[in-house]
């Protein structure tokens, strides 16, 4: 089991490099005139088919975070993991139905945008400013980061900073193109990242099957899985006990069973999926119905996630705790890359093909909205009031290589930190603390017309107070027990409430406060937006596509629950 590539990976990744970069090439050559227009290169607007807003939206949410950070927790959990993947479908299904008719009504591009014209503008630019250093310092360096390390420990341990440079200038150069060759070039990655993903998958599985003599099959492979760790295959973790282990006490940290679903995961996939820049953007430049579809597409392969980025993880639990995966090292983080040395010669260089697909199509998804952000809120607005729209693309531009050139700067040594906590818990951190706030500005914004711009403020404000409040210091202000949470022993000394529990207290006080403070201003805010139920009513066959992926969730949640 050699980790290092040979001759055939590196073909297989180059005809992938050739590929995606021709195609993206050819798109951008159709649409040059793109660059006399600005919405249509931040947004390419009215360009988009629902499959390509399908494909970038996964392509964009799938990176190096779900390969690395998610299989490392379906290592440690198992399949309650699954549960970000499998709730986000229902998620986009809100998103579709609910969030983007009232976008598209108001006409709204971007986030910030979005809040200037339902709050004011001092909202709109503190969170433009907010969202732009938590594009550049939190997710852009962190996708970098753990990308490169992921592939060069693949590649030998001696190509960190080459392969840190090459991931950041693959992805300008999509991302320099527009939003069209972003989306497109998007397809080409998002059917790499299946396909590689899959590939990985069924050897992981095989090799499973292999050594516990049940024969290279991928089925047997599954069944000894769930024989030798049932445990990973229930979607509830188990509240702890006085008997209970550290280590069980640790699952339940990190998803606190029903609570997760009564509590914070559903705030994370709303405003991940409904409210942030970075997401949305793929969907807000094309019709109602078109939107509609390409986000349901996307829910649907959201379905298929965990397959590809959570049972490499469960396997390499089940091969190491029986001593036959002497390769892991870094703990679960280590799990995919452990389970990659199985691959033959050539499928090692798909799988990291698939990994690197993930990768840039969330650096270039990342610096699009970055470059979108700054140059329609703040330097259209602030800086060159009269900017035509040539020079907001070259603008745009600016900014797209400025934030690489950032990411590459504070990524280089991990100036940040990052690998000391790890990418997938270093977003959660810093993003975590502020979703609440975010979420409830953008839902009562949307849907109650009583809610004041001043509400807005201290709902972004006390969120995240809160959230600070809850994970950090309430055990000690207010004991280990009490009516709103139960905190437990981390196995560091302190106590821990879990985090999703955090995020829907902060949330529910945060809703609080903000509907106290607007019941002091009008009944009807004058920028509240105009809703009526025709903008929420679906065709047919959208309905059709909503039962399909309903039904195959609660037909897992039977399973599996």
């Amino acid at each position: 089991m050699n980790q290092n590539l040979a001759f055939a990976d590196y073909a297989v990744f180059i005809i992938y490099f050739i590929v995606v970069s021709a195609y993206g090439y050819t798109v951008y050559r159709k649409r040059k005139q793109d660059e006399q227009d600005a919405k249509a290169y931040f947004l390419a607007e009215g360009n988009l088919t629902w499959w390509a807003i399908g494909a970038s939206l996964i392509a964009s949410n799938i990176s190096a975070e779900q390969f690395i950070g998610m299989s490392g927790e379906g290592f440690f959990l198992g399949i309650a993991v699954a549960a970000y993947e499998w709730l986000a479908a229902i998620a986009l299904i809100i998103v579709a139905v609910w969030f983007i008719p009232v976008y598209l009504k108001n006409k709204i591009y971007t986030m910030p945008q979005f809040l200037k014209t339902r709050y004011n503008e001092s909202t709109a630019l503190i969170m433009a400013v907010f969202w732009l250093f938590l594009y550049v310092f939190v997710n852009l360096t962190s996708i970098l980061y753990l990308g490169a390390v992921a592939i060069n420990g693949l590649a030998g341990g001696e190509y960190l900073h080459v392969i840190m440079i090459g991931l950041a200038v693959f992805a300008l150069f999509i991302s320099l193109g527009g939003m069209k060759v972003v989306a497109y070039t998007d397809v080409i990655q998002v059917a790499v990242l299946i396909i590689g993903g899959l590939v990985t998958s069924y050897i992981a599985l095989t090799t499973v099957g292999q050594y516990f003599g049940v024969g290279e099959n991928a089925i047997a492979g599954f069944k000894v899985l769930m024989r030798e760790a049932p445990e990973h295959f229930k979607m509830i973790i188990p509240k702890p006990t006085a008997t209970s282990s550290q280590l069980d006490i640790d699952k339940y940290l990190t998803f606190p069973g029903l609570m997760s679903y009564l509590a914070g995961i559903w705030i994370i996939n709303l405003n991940y999926w409904g409210c942030n820049q970075y997401i949305t953007q793929r969907a807000l430049g094309a019709d109602l119905q078109t939107a509609r579809t390409g986000i349901l597409f996307a829910g649907m392969l959201k379905l298929l996630m965990p397959l590809i980025v959570m049972l490499p993880g469960i396997a390499a639990y089940v091969l190491y705790e029986n001593g036959h995966l002497p390769q892991l090292v870094g703990g679960k983080d280590g799990a995919y890359s452990a389970v990659l040395t199985f691959l033959p010669t050539g499928l090692k260089g798909l799988s990291v093909a698939a990994l690197t697909a993930a990768i840039v199509a969330s650096l270039a998804g990342k610096v699009n909205s970055i470059s979108t952000i700054y140059t329609l809120d703040i330097h259209k607005k602030y800086i060159q009031k009269d900017a035509g729209e040539k020079q907001q693309v070259n603008i745009g531009r600016i900014a797209v290589f400025a934030a690489m050139l950032l990411a590459v700067l504070f990524t280089w040594n991990d100036i940040l930190g990052i690998g000391g906590v790890g990418g997938f818990t270093y977003i959660q951190k810093y993003t975590g603390f502020i979703s609440p706030g975010v979420f409830a500005m953008f839902f009562l914004g949307m849907f109650w017309k009583r809610t004041t711009g001043t509400a807005a403020i201290v709902g972004v404000i006390l969120g995240f107070v809160l959230s600070v409040l809850f994970n950090e210091y309430a055990p000690m202000i207010f004991g280990n027990e009490t009516l709103l949470y139960t905190a437990y022993p981390n196995g560091k000394g302190a106590f821990e409430i879990p985090f999703h529990i955090c995020m829907g207290l902060s949330f529910f006080f945060t809703m609080l406060a903000m509907i106290a403070i607007s019941f002091a201003g009008p009944k009807v805010n004058p920028k509240a937006f105009e809703i009526d139920a025709e903008m929420f009513k679906v065709k047919p066959q959208t309905t059709v596509l909503i039962v399909i992926t309903l039904l195959v969730i609660v037909a897992l949640y039977v399973k599996f629950w």
